[in-house]
């Protein structure tokens, strides 16, 4: 079952937003998520906000009206920023975004691009079920203005598959990235390590599989046993082992050697790019305080310092923004020690690294005792006055964080 959202303080039913955050409005790129809620089935691992179509009923929200309603928010949206920014990225996500007809995806962007204006470079993105796309399909949304498509292999080898509740052929991953190829289409290739029953070869297997289509992009993340998921409750009753600390740490370096060996650089702890202009900018968006609007049921937005989400239930989403009031649950305005904190978390894990000078004097102090560990690169720091993370750095991302954040 997704996760609850937190509750926050109440959002303005007219959605406007403070004077001051909207003055940061073309100090950063400006992306755009959209947030597809419809899965043919839910994987039991995973907790996104995320509906069969016989969870919804038939209260407003369908695969046939969704795009109605999310072209609502986005001119609600204009409407509450003012006059608002062209957007640089747009990612589409979910939920299994290509259960939209290709052409509803294309009318959504087409939605964004007329509304916002679009960057003569903008890079934009959705996910995909190897499954859930066609040729044809592929074809349409690049001649309308995706240039990238996030396809979701998780791993090549069925037992793995099986335990994620994962529904595809492998062989559907050739045939997707193949018709994206052909559309001219970015591909980038989303790996899970650490699936419970996978060995160190079936994880070889998955990257060997992944590495040999050639992808631009490759994310490869650990999983995590979510609470309130079904995996969850198999892991609690015994039926399946909990992921293993050790032995995810082993597949991760395992992944960083295999992508280094095929061209593949780390640009962040969980993503690795054949070149820097395949690097997701998208995401680099959100590790680098840009500021974005997330449209759909259970999206997160943030601007200027002032953060909000979305209800969850895409029926509550439909009344509210076809009632002309903002989808919004509640919303937090972030202190300038939550946003030093939040930079800190997010900017230490890309391979660019933090400048040593937007830490706090107990963060700076940490530095030393993190090189000492080998946690952090010592030449990174000296040469250029950055936090770079060396790789045990990056298995123990959360250790690091916590010492340079400090007491409190």
């Amino acid at each position: 079952m997704p996760s609850a959202l937190p509750d926050g303080d109440p959002a303005p039913p007219d959605g406007r937003l403070p004077a001051r955050a909207l003055q940061t409005l073309g100090e950063r790129p400006f992306g755009v998520y959209l947030h597809v809620p419809f899965c043919s089935v839910r994987c039991g691992y995973c907790d996104f906000n995320t509906y069969t179509l016989t969870e919804l009923g038939a209260d407003g929200a369908s695969v046939a009206t969704f795009a109605d309603a999310a072209l609502r928010e986005v001119d609600f949206a204009a409407n509450v920023l003012g006059d608002p920014p062209r957007v640089d990225t747009v990612f589409v996500g979910g939920g299994t975004p290509t259960m939209l007809a290709a052409a509803d995806l294309a009318r959504m962007l087409g939605g964004i691009r007329d509304t916002f204006g679009l960057a003569a470079d903008a890079e934009v993105t959705t996910e995909a079920n190897p499954d859930s796309v066609t040729a044809e399909g592929l074809e349409l949304l690049a001649g309308a203005g995706f240039t990238r498509v996030s396809i979701g292999m998780q791993s090549a080898v069925p037992h793995v598959l099986r335990t994620l509740e994962r529904t595809h052929d492998p062989a559907n991953v050739v045939r997707a990235v193949s018709a994206a190829r052909a559309a001219g289409l970015q591909v980038s290739l989303d790996l899970i390590y650490g699936t419970p029953g996978e060995s160190l070869e079936d994880w070889r297997a998955s990257l060997d599989a992944a590495t040999d289509l050639q992808p631009d992009h490759v994310s490869a993340y650990a999983l995590v046993v979510e609470d309130g998921t079904k995996l969850a409750a198999q892991v609690r009753r015994g039926q399946v082992p909990a992921p293993e600390d050790d032995d995810e740490a082993a597949k991760y370096e395992l992944a960083d050697d295999h992508l280094a060996g095929a061209g593949y650089g780390w640009y962040e702890v969980s993503n690795w790019a054949r070149r820097s202009d395949a690097r997701c900018r998208h995401n680099e968006g959100y590790w680098s305080d840009a500021n974005w609007w997330g449209i759909g049921p259970g999206a997160h937005s943030h601007v200027g310092g002032v953060r909000w989400w979305n209800v969850k239930h895409p029926n509550a989403y439909a009344a509210r923004v076809g009632g002309g009031l903002s989808p919004a649950h509640g919303r937090e305005t972030l202190t300038d020690e939550q946003r030093y904190d939040e930079r800190v978390l997010l900017q230490v894990r890309l391979a660019d690294g933090l400048p040593l000078e937007t830490l706090a004097p107990h963060g700076r102090t940490a530095v030393a005792g993190l090189i000492a560990e080998g946690l952090v690169d010592g030449s990174a720091a000296l040469r250029r006055r950055r936090v770079v993370l060396t790789r045990q750095g990056r298995l123990l991302t959360d250790t690091v964080v916590r010492r340079l954040v400090g007491p409190g």
